[in-house]
């Protein structure tokens, strides 16, 4: 519906009042209907006003007041139009104001501005974008008067000219129309013409260079409407330099989001695109180790074995576990090779003279008391977390208690990260422990999995036979993945989280579970927001 209105004044709370309505429901080009009424102000009409418009006192007293318009004009109008003007800022805060005073609710509908549009698609043609030099420059049909109906007229021309423009920039739906004010005005603007081929469904998208490179790779729900919003809602600062560099853009429909984010995942791995930063990490990923020496101590690793701790993100967060475990458990920390029985010193290394860790290499530590100690590690790092977590957790107590904040801090920090990593492991211990698991969400479609890795996707209501067809053979794996396994691991129980009240199991070969222990939290307490007032 394009609509205009002539008022008393600019100011909506200022005393101001709608002195005309004017209406025109359009749909596909078609004319619905018409809506013209003079509305009684209830105030003085100011003589310039009456100058610009030609409506005067005399002709508003007979009028109906806007208690009576309004209410007939919201239905007319209907909750499910698109709500188009000229600078319709302007009008709707008059609506919105008469809305306010009378006890009605405020329109919700979408709303387009012609004049907006006009700025970004016009703007190099015409000295200005006010509605009556667009109707001359551009010899509209109707030509504005400051009359309400005949400016509603006008601004239906002007939208279906502007229409014609925006689609050769790809702009087909009303989403696209909504976004194009912004999109249109970008610097990389020109480039808007790859929305065009994009569909409206889950996919990859990849912005290659002028050789063919792989720039940037991502996924979308939605790929017309992601794409299209790196040309106005994207305020990443990569953003800019990528659509500089950009000179193509190639995408891949997928069956339902699960598909999209395996997909992203393995081209990152492949392709190692220059602007992703997540998913180009797998390389540095570590597990933390106890090793099988006589006299086990912990060691950061790039190679998984089972039994291992992973994975991390880095080295860094990997020695950040391992000073976690050492402030639970006293195990050794020198890197010394040992041999059972043998004495390498004199004394205690530093850290057994301050009491914070054995030191076999003296001779001093019983064996049966080391295997202890590796033992309750052993069981910290896998089924009994709280073994290690729950004396981490005292300490920062006891540390706090006595005011040493920053301390309290760093152990809150290290057990944090170690209660992560504990969490994070059994999640994909227990995904690739179930072998073949078909599931399927409402409305999303659904997927088969094989020891957690994506093998068959489909989109609602396409269940293909495939997917309940018993396997020839089914993995099940235990033990951690390999570096290069993880973050399609991770996108796919991230998928299952996030859907898990409304995802149906199929089948599942192995039993999906993990340990009913639950691992403590360690994140530092957000403040919190004050109330104004």
């Amino acid at each position: 519906m394009v609509f205009d209105l002539e008022t008393t004044g600019g100011s909506a709370g200022g005393g101001d009042a709608i002195t005309e309505i004017g209406a025109v429901k359009v749909r596909g080009g078609e004319v619905l209907g018409t809506f013209a009424t003079l509305v009684n102000p209830g105030v003085a009409i100011r003589p310039t006003i009456t100058w610009l418009t030609g409506i005067t006192e005399a002709m508003v007293a007979p009028a109906p007041a806007v208690e009576s318009v309004l209410p007939a004009f919201l239905e007319w109008a209907g909750a499910d139009a698109v709500l188009v003007g000229h600078n319709v800022r302007f009008d709707l805060s008059f609506v919105r104001a008469a809305c306010d005073a009378l006890g009605y609710d405020r329109p919700a509908n979408q709303v387009v501005d012609t004049c907006s549009l006009a700025r970004r698609l016009l703007r190099d043609e015409v000295p200005n974008c006010k509605l009556a030099t667009l109707a001359d420059r551009l010899r509209l049909a109707h030509r504005p008067t400051h009359r309400a109906l005949d400016d509603a007229w006008a601004t239906v021309d002007l939208l279906h000219l502007l229409l014609e423009r925006v689609g050769c920039l790809g702009a087909t739906h009303l989403d696209d129309l909504l976004e194009l004010p912004k999109a249109a005005g970008h610097p990389q603007g020109q480039k808007l013409r790859w929305v065009a081929s994009l569909p409206r469904s889950p996919g990859v998208y990849v912005f290659r260079d002028a050789a063919g490179r792989a720039l940037y790779v991502g996924k979308a729900v939605d790929l017309r409407r992601r794409v299209r919003q790196y040309f106005g809602q994207d305020d990443r600062r990569k953003v800019p330099q990528l659509l500089r560099e950009a000179a193509s853009l190639d995408h891949v429909v997928c069956a339902n989001e699960l598909e999209a984010s395996v997909l992203e995942v393995r081209l990152i791995h492949e392709l190692a695109p220059r602007f992703n930063r997540q998913g180009t990490r797998w390389r540095r990923y570590r597990w933390v180790r106890l090793t099988g020496e006589a006299w086990p101590r912990l060691s950061v690793v790039r190679s998984p074995q089972p039994g291992d701790l992973g994975p991390l993100a880095s080295d860094g967060a990997a020695r950040l576990v391992v000073e976690a475990v050492h402030d639970a458990a006293p195990l050794r920390r020198c890197t010394t090779r040992l041999r059972a029985g043998a004495v390498l010193r004199d004394g205690a290394c530093t850290a057994g003279q301050l009491g914070v860790a054995m030191c076999p290499c003296a001779g001093e530590v019983a064996p049966e008391a080391y295997a202890e100690v590796v033992a309750t590690v052993r069981l910290g790092l896998s089924s009994r977390p709280s073994l290690l977590l729950d004396p981490l957790a005292e300490r920062m107590r006891s540390l706090a208690r006595n005011r040493r904040f920053e301390e309290a801090a760093a152990v809150r920090d290290r057990a944090g990260a170690l209660a992560r990593a504990v969490q994070r492991q059994r999640r994909l211990e227990s995904l690739r422990g179930a072998g073949r698991l078909v599931v399927e969400v409402d409305g999303e479609g659904g997927a088969v999995l094989d020891a957690g890795r994506l093998v068959l996707a489909w989109p609602p209501g396409c269940r293909p036979l495939a997917a309940l067809a018993p396997p020839e053979e089914a993995a099940r794996l235990s033990g951690p993945p390999a570096a290069g396994e993880v973050d399609e691991l991770v996108a796919v129980a991230s998928w299952l989280d996030a859907r898990a009240g409304r995802l149906h199991i199929l089948s599942c070969e192995g039993g999906l579970a993990t340990p009913a222990s639950a691992v403590p939290q360690f994140e530092p307490a957000r403040p919190a927001r004050s109330k104004a007032g």
